[in-house]
């Protein structure tokens, strides 16, 4: 198999002699006619990484390492490059030491920098904290005498680390530590904040001096590896406690220990914790000198790492637990840290769905979470712990599901009952409990004169982009591309009401908690609430929209009432409104949209009361936490944002997924929250 190099593709695996990528276009390379790229590791602002097969070695694993930076300025891709550049200068320099990745080949091809490095097989210190849990301080000591080792021989070639952190420690099969991503290094001699404004180092691990005076010493690396040891004795991210008392946090950090340490061992990590530079240990020796003081002094354990193989092309590929990290990709430490580190948030990945996740939801007992797909399926899962449980339809029903994309699941409040919409025309109805259909509902769109996208998919109309069902469980509600919402009564299937309105396709509804109102959310630009007892409309909220829009929403309300708009003038620049939530009192409205924001809208007073801003793409999804003090947001720059609504500021960012995050829900305790990403993939995330 072969990888695409694109850094825009989605890089599907292409078989052998294949010239063009299946999903691009673009062809497919053998760089210098010796590493052939087979699987995108990851990739982030600054490029991607991927395991690729060395032909001129009987095709060993290598890894690959593309600069492909998406910087904004001059100056910052100047020392973007600069720093790429001088990785593979440190590597080159240190990787002979037998703990240290070697450096293979670094080359410039097709107008592209290019690394190649020697692939590590191993785990790194955090997913093996997840895993066993927190380190003992045998284990501790273990690591330092290994750690510290390979340190002084870095320190002894006057470079800097500067990024020291359990995701770049990977333990080897045979026990041994092996220190990568030598992206942020830096010689001795000089400081190192950039005037590009690319922040060096990672938040909660890095010292004052360097994060706030672009200093970097010998014993700036030391305390890195102090914070890394009390992550891995704690289970508590460093950040966590930074967030709360700064620098302070490391006068105190003996409190948050689960287990007791000897006294040796905690005047080592007090020395390596201290926030002023001048008063840690000075060099690895001085600490390798205090630890071999300590007594007994501990053996190394023999580890064996456990794998899968599974088969490409012919060889075994051998796919690790733990996930190898390598330079810059893709939580590099000299990219733009604007946001919170989430390694310490987050729990599980789900895999499974063949197609993007567009949809997820939790049963209001907590315990079951549903997800619909772009494979036509919906998948219930364990909430606790990440099982599948089945997917609907059985493959037996096969021909009784979806035959398109599923992009919306929503369950009953009894938990009895789950609705989905699809790109087919229809809603289905399933038995929770059982996994069987109930049954379906479906309706024909009108056909315009002249459009061939009111005929598609066999004679149905357009697709249902959004289902919710009333507190009550009484009725449903969905949307459509045709611009109408539909209600349905919930125990017969018919259809009660059709509201008409929007000279968009709805992309979003929501009905409020007393089960009175029901908002909608258009392509137009506009949030419309309705009364779900008469069906009339309340008002219209022009909440994405322009002076460019007005024009075009003028445009179309001189057509009929019952005549659909289609190719409304100036609608491609309409901000759409892609989600819309109720608080949990129904005070509030939050609306997400193309215009990259989350407005809150006082439904009592229909004024904004404000616009959150932070997303550098669409915001996909919105969602409340159940007391009302949350607000979760999800966006097609791969993140999930937390905001408070007490402050109306930013909380953190979680991230993790590899591409646009499509829906995010929070589970009925308030500790959970859930993403479904374009990656195809689930995320679990502990809030609490």
């Amino acid at each position: 198999m072969i990888c695409c190099l694109n850094p825009a593709c989605h890089n599907p695996p292409n078989p052998d002699r294949t010239m063009f990528c299946s999903n691009c276009g673009v062809g497919l390379v053998v760089l210098r006619n010796r590493y052939r790229p087979i699987k995108s590791l990851g990739g982030g602002g600054f490029g991607k990484t991927y395991l690729a097969e060395d032909i001129d070695k009987l095709n060993e694993y290598c890894v690959i390492k593309q600069f492909a930076p998406q910087v904004q300025g001059t100056g910052a891709l100047q020392k973007a490059t600069e720093l790429f550049e001088q990785e593979a200068k440190q590597l080159q320099q240190l990787g002979k030491h037998p703990q240290i990745p070697t450096l293979l080949a670094y080359f410039d091809e097709d107008n592209r920098l290019y690394l190649v490095q020697e692939f590590i097989e191993g785990q790194n210190l955090l997913d093996e904290l997840k895993q066993q849990g927190i380190f003992n301080e045998q284990k501790i000591r273990e690591l330092l005498l290994d750690l510290l080792e390979i340190l002084k021989t870095v320190h002894q070639q006057k470079v800097i680390h500067r990024d020291i952190k359990p995701e770049n420690i990977i333990r080897r099969g045979d026990g041994k530590l092996v220190l990568i991503d030598f992206g942020a290094s830096k010689q001795l001699t000089a400081t190192v904040m950039p005037r590009s404004g690319i922040l060096i180092g990672s938040l909660g691990y890095a010292p004052v001096e360097q994060m706030q005076r672009g200093e970097a010493f010998r014993a700036s690396d030391l305390y890195s590896v102090g914070t890394t040891c009390f992550h891995l004795l704690s289970g508590i991210h460093p950040w966590e406690l930074w967030q709360q008392h700064n620098y302070g946090w490391v006068a105190n950090w003996r409190q948050h220990l689960q287990q007791p340490v000897s006294q040796g061992l905690r005047r080592m990590l007090d020395r390596l914790l201290q926030e002023e530079y001048q008063k840690r240990y000075l060099s690895a020796e001085e600490v390798l000198q205090d630890l071999n003081r300590l007594n007994p002094r501990p053996r190394w354990p023999k580890r064996l790492l456990t794998g899968v193989a599974v088969t490409l092309g012919g060889l075994v590929l051998t796919q690790f637990i733990g996930y190898v990290r390598y330079g810059l990709f893709p939580t590099n430490p000299i990219s733009l840290i604007a946001s919170k580190d989430s390694d310490v948030f987050f729990k599980r990945t789900l895999t499974g769905h063949s197609g993007s996740v567009n949809s997820v939801v939790i049963s209001p007992d907590g315990n079951t979470l549903a997800s619909g797909s772009g494979d036509n399926t919906i998948k219930l899962w364990n909430l606790a712990t990440g099982k599948q449980i089945r997917t609907l339809p059985s493959e037996r029903y096969a021909n009784r599901g979806h035959f398109n994309s599923v992009y919306s699941v929503a369950i009953s409040p009894d938990g009895n009952t789950l609705a989905s919409g699809s790109g087919d025309n229809t809603i289905k109805l399933w038995n929770l409990v059982t996994g069987e259909q109930i049954r379906t509902l479906s309706f024909r769109s009108p056909t315009l004169p002249g459009s061939t996208k009111g005929t598609k998919l066999g004679g149905f109309g357009y697709r249902v982009n959004s289902v919710a069902i009333s507190p009550d469980g009484k009725t449903i509600a969905s949307d459509s591309e045709d611009g109408t919402i539909k209600l349905w009564n919930l125990e017969t299937g018919k259809e009660i009401h059709t509201f008409k309105g929007h000279f968009g396709s709805v992309l979003s509804v929501a009905i409020s908690p007393d089960g009175k109102t029901l908002a909608s959310g258009s392509e137009d630009g506009t949030i419309k609430l309705w009364n779900l007892e008469t069906g009339k409309e309340i008002r219209t909220i022009t909440a994405h929209f322009n002076s460019v829009n007005s024009f075009a929403i003028s445009l179309a309300i001189i057509r009929r009432p019952d005549e659909i708009p289609v190719g409304i003038p100036g609608q491609s620049e309409v901000n759409k409104v892609n989600s819309v939530a109720f608080s949990p009192d129904g005070k509030t409205l939050a609306s997400g949209s193309n215009d990259k924001t989350i407005k809150l809208w006082n439904l009592a007073t229909e004024k904004k009361i404000r616009t959150l801003t932070g997303h550098s793409d669409s915001v996909r999804s919105v969602a409340f936490s159940p007391d009302g003090k949350t607000l979760a947001s999800s966006s097609g720059d791969k993140t999930i944002k937390l905001w408070s609504l007490e402050t109306e500021e930013q909380i953190r960012t979680l991230t993790g997924h590899s591409d646009s995050v499509n829906s995010v829900a929070i589970s009925p305790d308030g500790k959970t929250l859930v993403s479904g990403s374009l990656d195809k993939t689930i995320k679990i995330w502990r809030l609490r």
